[in-house]
């Protein structure tokens, strides 16, 4: 009778220790805020978001956020105290869904903006994730600098004279689409834009683009000799330590 008691009580012990060591389900909000500006949400394709086992690399979930891009005031104009909230319900995010059994050091990987590929980037961080702790409200916010830049004038493969005179436009946003604009916001007059031009034999000429009455749009003009061009044009924030490039090839005959 002894003998069946302790076995009775040794498979209890067992069954209650196997349910303490089942995986749940723990949530992690991650939030991608773009350097200097708001929230990265749908109207830049949002941000890929990828949690991974640190150690072994699995991947644990992914997705993409979703929601509004923020309260300008909040995010980027009023000062911030300590612990207090810059995101809302509202504001775009992603719900990571986590099944863990113990403690796990993860990676969490954002890819953002996903509609840019040409300003595309990764940012990182690690951290420990524990069962049935959720991090969620503000939740987890990475940082994600840069401009996105791209060359709308000349096109790809574009041909032009030597006689001409070629425009060289470019629209430069925030990571999270916000716009730029002359004592705007995000001040047009306060970035460096430049394009390099360089031929085929190696010999380049740099150009500055100024702002245009186009929201978010740069441009300037230039005559270039016969020759294959690749025009480079980049956007620099030294306070904030923002860059951006783009590049087109074309020939001028």
């Amino acid at each position: 009778m002894q003998q069946i008691r302790l076995f009775l009580l040794i498979s209890l012990g067992f069954v209650l220790f196997s349910s303490e060591m089942q995986a749940q389900k723990t949530q992690l909000m991650v939030r991608a805020l773009a350097g200097d500006a708001k929230f990265i949400g749908p109207y830049m394709g949002g941000a890929k978001i990828v949690v991974r086992d640190a150690e072994t690399r699995e991947i644990l979930d992914s997705g993409r956020t979703k929601g509004s891009t923020g309260n300008t005031q909040t995010i980027v104009l009023n000062p911030k105290e300590r612990y207090e909230r810059i995101s809302d319900e509202n504001t775009a995010g992603f719900t990571a869904q986590l099944d863990i059994e113990e403690p796990t050091f993860v990676t969490v990987e954002v890819l953002a903006p996903a509609s840019a590929k040409q300003s595309r980037l990764v940012s990182a961080t690690q951290l420990w994730m524990i069962p049935g702790k959720d991090i969620l409200d503000e939740g987890l916010i990475i940082d994600v600098p840069g401009f996105v830049v791209s060359v709308t004038a000349p096109k790809t493969l574009q041909t032009f004279k030597n006689t001409e005179t070629i425009s060289v436009e470019a629209t430069v946003v925030m990571m999270c689409g916000c716009p730029v604009n002359s004592e705007g916001t995000w001040d047009a007059n306060r970035y460096e834009v430049k394009g390099i031009l360089k031929n085929q034999d190696g010999n380049s000429k740099e150009i500055t683009l100024k702002p245009s009455e186009e929201s978010s749009t740069f441009s300037a003009l230039t005559k270039l000799q016969k020759g294959t061009y690749e025009l480079q044009v980049y956007a620099f924030h030294e306070e904030t330590a923002n860059t951006g490039l783009d590049k087109v090839t074309f020939t001028v005959n």
